[in-house]
């Protein structure tokens, strides 16, 4: 499961905040949240963890992190 959510909330980020930052769809990232959506594209991945401040590892593979 991705930390995408956790790390926005962090940030005190909407969805529609996040989207304007990545330039992806809000509904594209509640899915992503939520799991509607679980392949998402080296780009898209991309820019949400810039947009988040992060590595793309911390958001979407977190628990591989340290392993």
């Amino acid at each position: 499961m991705n930390k995408i959510k956790e790390f926005r909330k962090i940030k005190d980020l909407s969805v529609y905040d996040l989207s304007d930052m990545t330039g992806l769809t809000p509904s594209y990232i509640s899915n992503l949240e939520n799991g509607n959506k679980t392949n998402p594209t080296k780009d898209a991945m991309e820019k949400i963890a810039t947009a988040l401040e992060q590595t793309v590892p911390e958001v979407f593979y977190p628990d591989k992190e340290g392993k």
